[in-house]
């Protein structure tokens, strides 16, 4: 199946509430225009530098989504454009973003990353260290981003009723942090689930999805 007959088969299963990042992540930018052609405006990159690239090339009407771990270094080059940063996972990295966004003249939407695998190598922060982080004054100084949400990655196996609960568990911790908002903190976006996962994500709540072997095939 083509890219196009692909995107069009999994949008129609997504309800609309429900957002869907395209992971171009590796793909050329002809790939990305036959889904952009297909109607899809929201792609996800993990490299900095390659989303900066397509970007330059692509029509300026897509949101470009960084959903890769993020060095503080490399923040810079995105700082102009980039709509959504998924995986922030320390107040280091919020307060990076925060001064870049403020040499831009903009203010940087981000979700903070929880950790609810198992594997330990996957990043983000514990319940405890979220309730921190918000609850920091130095969190609370910050002008030029806004906390617009939560994601994480469920474990890495085929064990439905394990990654159930990692979503499940995720949800909770999410409605429990929607209030109070704030100026630089919204809670609406939960972004949770991807090719193989996203239809239980759903299921449990998740708002924003990530896929991208489904849309554009493997590597």
């Amino acid at each position: 199946m083509s890219i196009r007959e692909n995107l069009l088969n999994i949008k129609a299963t997504l309800p609309s509430q429900v957002t869907l990042v395209a992971v171009s992540k590796t793909k050329p930018v002809s790939d990305l225009m036959q889904a952009y052609e297909a109607g899809q405006r929201v792609f996800g990159e993990n490299k900095i530098q390659e989303m900066t690239e397509k970007c330059e090339l692509m029509p300026k009407d897509i949101e470009w989504h960084m959903i890769g771990h993020i060095q503080s270094n490399k923040v810079k080059y995105m700082a102009p454009y980039v709509r959504l940063i998924h995986g922030v996972d320390s107040l280091k990295l919020l307060e990076e973003i925060n001064k870049q966004a403020q040499k831009n003249n903009r203010v940087i939407n981000c979700l903070l990353q929880i950790h609810i695998a198992e594997e330990e190598t996957k990043f983000g922060l514990n319940e405890e260290e979220l309730s921190d982080l918000l609850q920091s004054e130095t969190f609370k100084n910050l002008r030029n981003i806004k906390i617009v949400g939560l994601m994480g990655m469920a474990t890495f196996t085929e064990n439905q009723t394990q990654i159930k609960k990692e979503f499940q568990h995720l949800k909770s911790i999410f409605d429990k942090n929607q209030q109070p908002t704030t100026h630089n903190r919204q809670l609406t976006t939960l972004s949770m689930g991807m090719s193989g996962d996203y239809q239980l994500a759903i299921e449990c709540g998740s708002t924003m999805v990530r896929i991208g072997s489904s849309i554009f095939g493997g590597r």
